[in-house]
């Protein structure tokens, strides 16, 4: 078949990788460069981890995940992943580390419990006194979103594929299989996947009900000097407790500490909007760390990088079958660790017909 994957994203990129595979021609259009920096796949590094609240289905799916990422790996000849591990901290009962917990005793996942001593003696920007109990994993770690771009991006020219950077799509004729490029260019395909992140809605704005556009940004810090030693080997935290809705990358794969909240998001009219990060904004996201991080206003701020996503209501990932258009959001802020998988079983889609299947598949309802 003859198929135009829209946006190069983790997603569109693993789409058009798997289809390639199986002999089908693949156009590839991205509106900026690849990697493209304001894309949600776009920043240096994400996390991958096993932990996953009880009954929510994508704690079954990581294990897919997994194995998409092993075989991505094989082909490019080279791994991105940090294999560090992942860390939690609950701060009260019944807050999201607490909830992460329940979903690995519930997978049978290994994890290593902590009293809040020994986890601030082990990782010593931790402040003991505003912990209740931490938890490491090492079934964990940071993709490195950059360089797995890159590598594909290498690997789809290497076996023909045709990939248009700078190549804006300004519509989707869906039913009759075809994209209009902002030159005027028509393209026709088999099939159209449209894989555009926060863009999405420009292209189907009848979603916009559906799929809804926030944009949220992360910091990038210096810790203080003695501490900077410990964040070296530390695993990444996929929550720090309460409420602040909290995650941490430690420096690797190009990337340097990353902090990040989901406190810090609104609603956004389009992902082109308020994307120049605000005067101390990089300051007020590290606030939201203390507790449970000791010394928070030592950390230097080196860096803020914007960033837009769509959201369904219940946060799961989401699929459409529009005429000849799939249109795939595998986003809701945690995406990024099934791309290798979404990338997969998009194919399988566009092969069987089977979309409802792979919708299923994207809100975890089926393994």
């Amino acid at each position: 078949m003859n198929i135009i994957v829209v946006g190069a994203g983790i997603a569109g990129l693993s789409t058009a990788w798997s289809l390639t595979k199986r002999g089908h021609r693949v156009t590839l259009l991205e509106q900026g460069a690849i990697p493209n920096p304001l894309a949600a796949s776009g920043d240096h590094h994400r996390i991958i981890r096993r932990a996953y609240p009880a009954g929510s289905g994508y704690g079954a799916a990581i294990t897919e995940a997994y194995a998409a990422w092993d075989e991505m790996w094989s082909d490019l000849g080279e791994t991105h992943y940090d294999h560090r591990g992942f860390m939690c901290v609950s701060r009260s009962a019944g807050d999201e580390a607490e909830d992460y917990l329940d979903g690995l005793k519930a997978g049978g996942f290994p994890f290593e419990m902590l009293t809040a001593e020994a986890a601030a003696a082990r990782w010593p920007f931790l402040d003991a006194a505003t912990l209740r109990y931490a938890y490491f994993s090492p079934e964990g770690g940071a993709l490195h979103c950059k360089r797995v771009a890159i590598g594909v991006l290498e690997w789809l020219r290497a076996n023909g594929a045709d990939v248009r950077e700078n190549t804006r799509v300004d519509s989707v004729d869906a039913g009759a299989g075809a994209v209009v490029l902002a030159s005027g260019e028509r393209l026709a395909a088999d099939r159209v996947v449209v894989t555009a992140g926060a863009w999405v809605t420009k292209l189907f704005p009848g979603l916009a009900g559906t799929l809804t556009t926030y944009r949220t940004a992360v910091v990038y810090l210096e810790p203080p000097a003695d501490l900077k030693p410990a964040w070296d080997v530390a695993p990444v935290i996929l929550d720090v407790g309460g409420t602040t809705d909290g995650y941490i990358i430690p420096a690797s794969g190009g990337g340097g500490l990353k902090f990040g909240s989901g406190l810090h998001k609104n609603p956004s009219p389009d992902a082109d909007s308020d994307r120049v990060p605000r005067a101390g904004e990089g300051e007020t996201i590290r606030d939201l760390f203390a507790p449970p991080m000791k010394r928070i206003r030592e950390y230097a701020v080196t860096g803020v990088v914007t960033c837009a996503y769509t959201f369904t209501d219940d946060d799961r990932f989401f699929g459409a079958e529009i005429g000849k258009a799939l249109v795939i959001s595998a986003c809701s802020g945690h995406g990024y660790k099934f791309g290798a998988a979404v990338g997969r079983r998009v194919a399988d889609a566009v092969e069987s017909g089977d979309t409802a299947l792979l919708k299923r598949w994207l809100r975890a309802e089926v393994a």
